[in-house]
């Protein structure tokens, strides 16, 4: 089998927001055609023009070559083989950022080739499931004009999860930093009145996350505020810091009474290194897409396990991604969760309408996909509707 044609397909909801803080809004899907007629899709979590560019501009160095130029003729089925060349004579124009996110997709799409050639899932390939099921857990975003009315929607929200069916969901309590679309000043005292309420609303039963998207800009502004929340029984604390502070991380994971999370913005083994051993954080979050596909994910995750840290992947794109992602936790034993809000609560029509027959919660799971690949089929009335 040989590698024919890579297709980018950049897709669009129609009401775009450029201040909106969400990357389901638009979306590069990856096509890798084949001469045997096996097409592998693929996805990844950043401005797709950069990716479209990635992939298809020529070269211009031998170390700064194109992708599409190196992949035609190659053989799908050796994944490591083409990570390393596509990583290696990038070199010059990649190593992190838009060009790993590139080569993820590129990547992931290579996987649903060989699982549709070899008529198996995905996890089958990776090594095997480690488990019959996967627990999702529900991401929260709360809508408000006010932090009393922010507030209120996520308890509404966190409530809603609950009474869904979900076992455990992650509430994103944003009201100062970066992430701060809603424009929003709240005072770190309101967030942990916001954080207690969701948590005296969902019970002691069941598990929380919390989310606060680089809120802090020092360590120990961080641990006056979330030392207060020991008694809450958080199951992790996301991005508390600005990602390139790993000595103020190392500080947390050491004094904070909750397990800390980063991850979702790295790209390689190479950064997860760092955020393990120098950052010390307890729980890593690759993003498939954003890391370097399935291939580099799982190295990512033995890392992690050889650390005895666990993995809880980031995930907010479509449903193609999504299915990598589930793929991925079955195949490792230290995912206890993966982010996960089905179709019917997403405001993103891509993440509604892109993929067909999409994975499905029932009773608090995900059962393992069965189908070939990645399991999910593209929606070619949607790609076509949302492409620009």
């Amino acid at each position: 089998m040989k590698i024919t044609d890579i297709e980018c397909h950049i897709v669009v909801v129609p009401d775009l927001k450029e201040d909106a803080t969400s990357s389901s809004q638009d979306d590069v899907v990856v096509l890798v055609h084949t001469d045997e007629g096996i097409t592998g899709i693929g996805e990844t979590d950043t401005g797709p023009w950069l990716v479209k560019a990635a992939i298809e501009a020529p070269g211009s160095h031998t170390m700064a070559q194109g992708m599409k130029n190196l992949l035609i003729g190659e053989d799908p089925f050796d994944t490591s083989a083409l990570w390393e060349k596509l990583y290696t004579l990038t070199a010059m124009s990649g190593r992190r950022g838009a060009v790993i996110c590139a080569i993820g997709a590129i990547d992931m799409a290579l996987w649903d080739i060989k699982g549709k050639a070899s008529g198996l899932p995905c996890y089958k390939l990776l090594g095997g499931a480690m488990r019959d099921y996967i627990i999702p857990y529900a991401s929260l975003q709360p809508e408000g004009n006010s932090v009393e009315q922010y507030g209120d929607s996520l308890v509404s929200w966190a409530k809603r999860a609950q009474e869904y069916g979900f076992k455990a969901a992650k509430i994103e309590c944003t009201l100062a930093g970066p992430y701060n679309h809603s424009g929003l000043q709240g005072s770190d005292e309101q967030m942990t009145e916001i954080v207690r309420a969701c948590r005296e609303t969902v019970g002691p039963d069941f598990a929380m996350m919390v989310d606060v998207q680089y809120r802090w800009s020092d360590v120990h502004t961080c641990l006056r505020t979330v030392n207060k929340w020991d008694d809450l029984d958080l199951f992790f604390l996301e991005t508390p810091l600005q990602i390139d502070d790993l000595d103020g991380y190392a500080t947390l994971s050491r004094e904070a009474p909750m397990r800390i999370a980063a991850g979702e913005w790295q790209n390689t083994r190479f950064e997860f290194l760092e955020l393990l051993d120098r950052g010390q954080v307890q729980v890593a979050q690759p993003d498939v897409g954003r890391v370097g596909g399935l291939t580099e994910a799982m190295r990512v995750c033995h890392m992690a396990q050889d650390r005895g840290r666990l993995i809880v992947p980031h995930c907010w794109k479509t449903g193609i991604g999504i299915a990598a992602s589930a793929h991925m936790a079955a195949a490792i034993p230290n995912c206890p969760y993966i982010e996960y809000l089905p179709s019917e609560l997403c405001d993103s029509a891509l993440r509604r309408d892109l993929v067909s027959e999409p994975l499905e919660m029932k009773d608090g799971i995900v059962k393992l996909p069965e189908k070939p690949g990645l399991g999910v089929e593209l929606n070619i009335d949607a790609l076509k509707t949302y492409s620009i």
